[in-house]
């Protein structure tokens, strides 16, 4: 159990240098990803990160609507980010606030700088992205999950897009803030980038870092995105064998 006081009174390293969780400091939480588990949407994915558990369903490319949204050149990318009132602890206020409003644009950014939104001129891609638990990186969760979505649904991408997060605490650069360490530590810095280039297409900061601070932690981020493309690939690869492995075996009846 953790007190929790003020700021000044938690210490989120102890004495052997491990995090509250017992992780070091450039140790990521534990990360499952399940890809296909909505039938009647065109992609979905579902993720458990740490403590977030996170669904998204994608729909599309579908003709926009209503038409004066439509974009004669290319695709429109519309994501919805939103929080389900249990989520959290303290029931959240049900529909959107000005927070979701803003995660969500930001995620609908940095997916259009995968996706091939040029063939597929005068239509939306609907994103839906729904947490079901929050425990700190909920939008890096879900826009890691929503990548995955966008590949089961058949959508070109030049790569998957990888979200991941690090931030200060007791002065130490650390990666994959959890939720005390979110909620007390001094800096969050989530990002996202596209593994192949190593574009960054997600870059905000909560709280103070210095420049060399926040050089560190862009690069902890960048090594744990690879690793965490690796576990996409693989979700993506046996949602795909295990179709393959049903179809043989409709074949052999």
């Amino acid at each position: 159990m953790i007190e929790l006081g003020t700021q000044s009174d938690i210490k989120l390293i102890n004495e052997d240098g491990l995090r509250i969780d017992g992780r070091k400091f450039n140790e990521l939480r534990p990360i499952r990803i399940e890809v296909g588990v909505l039938n009647r949407a065109d992609g979905s994915a579902y993720i458990e990160w740490g403590g977030n558990k996170v669904l998204v369903a994608v729909y599309g490319p579908r003709e926009a609507f209503p038409k004066h949204t439509q974009n004669p050149s290319r695709a429109i990318i519309n994501a919805r980010y939103n929080m389900a009132a249990f989520s959290v602890d303290e029931r959240k206020r049900p529909g959107p606030d000005r927070r979701a409003v803003e995660i969500s644009k930001v995620i609908g950014e940095a997916l259009e700088c995968a996706v091939f939104t040029e063939q597929f001129p005068r239509t939306s891609i609907d994103v839906y992205i729904e947490v079901l638990q929050a425990d700190a990186g909920t939008r890096i969760a879900g826009l890691t999950a929503a990548s995955v979505a966008l590949v089961d649904a058949g959508i070109p991408m030049k790569d998957l897009v990888v979200g991941c997060a690090s931030g200060k605490i007791d002065g130490k650069v650390v990666l994959d803030l959890n939720k005390e360490e979110d909620n007390f530590g001094q800096a969050d810095l989530p990002m996202a980038i596209i593994p192949r280039t190593q574009e960054i297409v997600l870059l905000q900061m909560d709280g103070n870092m210095t420049r060399d601070e926040l050089e560190e932690a862009v690069e902890l981020s960048k090594k744990a995105a690879m690793y965490i493309s690796d576990l996409q690939k693989e979700a993506l690869l046996a949602k795909y064998k295990a179709s393959e492995s049903e179809k043989e075996g409709e074949r052999s009846e």
